[in-house]
């Protein structure tokens, strides 16, 4: 019973789980409004006539519209510009596309060399004026003046390279390139005097059809190895030569230069010792002044000297010196309270005498020869 009663408790158990985590059913359906189905109608009949009705021409393209069912059928004068263009389908319609940016035809042996989006064409074989062959690698740029003519004349597509271009460029390039030498190819005015002049002929061939040659480039060319070899080893003999001339121009202008340093160093020597003279002489005058000017100063200053003390001499000669004398020993002896002279013998002193006084301190002597020289002179 126990047992029986276990296995009916875990049947329990499972159903209920199992009941309990049962995957739910989802049934969902989507309906969606007569609005929205009629904007994904339109937006689907708008996406079928775009590309159905329109033709999109690209800045870098030129535009020609051909009518082949219809009014006014046949290609088109209008050259359609950038943007879109109703063409009619069914092929009632048909725009064609020309380039209208520069193009690129490359005659070269060595594509890896050339532009990526130009037309590569192997090197223009040409035979020069003295009976030598060379292989020539030409760039030539051009591009498309009148689609319209382009088109009706040569072809819609790439017609305008393979039967346009292609077909006169080596022709050409042999014609004008041919009239040069073997040597004349490493002359590049001459070479590009011939790039030029193949330039021209073209342009006089294909501008009727309406395009036209911009540049003509020659970028490399090469003969047979011998013949290669030869120009070389002749060319770089020809380069040592003028290496050697060039060298002995250089020579004789650097012994010139050279020179004419040399002769500017003395020149500039002689001027300087030119200079130092000048200023030697200048100073010599200049102390020479000096000293005259100190010379006549003192000799005034002397004169003036002896004026002055002529002019004292003359002053104590005249009349009333004997008393300024006397006034002027009075005031050496005014400090004095006692002198004591002898009065009496030959020598003896009156006070009173200005005479005998003044002969005493040998003052009337010295007035008398000052007075006796005067005279002399």
């Amino acid at each position: 019973m126990d047992n029986a009663e276990n296995q009916t408790e875990g049947l329990d158990i499972e159903s209920i789980l199992s009941k309990k985590f049962k995957k739910p059913k989802f049934n969902i359906k989507f309906r969606f409004s007569w609005k929205i189905k009629g904007a994904i109608i339109l937006l689907a009949v708008i996406i079928v006539a775009y590309n159905s009705l329109f033709e999109y021409v690209k800045p870098n393209e030129f535009g020609i519209k051909v009518i082949k069912i219809g009014y006014n059928r046949g290609v088109q004068q209008q050259v359609y510009q950038t943007g879109l263009h109703l063409v009619l389908p069914f092929g009632m319609q048909h725009m064609y596309k020309l380039p209208r940016d520069l193009q690129v035809l490359e005659l070269t042996n060595y594509p890896k060399t050339a532009s990526q989006y130009a037309r590569i064409k192997s090197a223009a074989h040409i035979q020069t004026s003295d009976g030598f062959f060379v292989d020539v690698d030409v760039s030539i740029i051009y591009r498309i003046i009148d689609p319209y003519k382009v088109f009706t004349i040569i072809g819609p597509g790439r017609l305008y390279e393979d039967n346009g271009i292609i077909p006169k460029a080596e022709p050409t390039l042999k014609d004008s390139l041919g009239q040069l030498t073997t040597e004349d190819f490493f002359n590049s005015p001459k070479r590009v005097a011939k790039s030029e002049m193949t330039k021209q002929k073209l342009n006089r061939e294909l501008e009727s059809k309406g395009m036209k040659v911009e540049h003509v480039l020659v970028r490399y060319f090469k003969y047979s190895d011998e013949i290669q070899k030869n120009i070389e080893e002749k060319k770089l003999k020809d380069q040592l030569v003028f290496k050697n001339q060039a060298e002995a121009r250089a020579a004789i202008e650097n012994a010139k230069l050279t020179r004419i340093v040399q002769e500017g160093k003395v020149t500039v020597a002689v001027e300087l010792e030119k200079g130092k003279a000048y200023v030697t002489r200048k100073k010599a005058e200049k102390d020479l002044y000096y000293r005259k000017k100190i010379a006549e100063a003192d000799l005034l200053v002397k004169l003036a000297d002896a004026e002055k003390i002529r002019l004292k001499n003359k002053a104590l000669r005249g009349k009333g010196a004997e008393r300024m004398v006397g006034l002027k020993m009075a005031e050496v002896l005014k400090g004095l309270n006692v002198i004591i002279l002898p009065s009496d013998g030959p020598d003896g002193v009156n006070p009173l005498d200005l005479n005998k006084s003044l002969e005493l301190f040998d003052v009337r002597k010295k007035i008398k020869k000052g007075a006796r020289k005067g005279v002399r002179k």
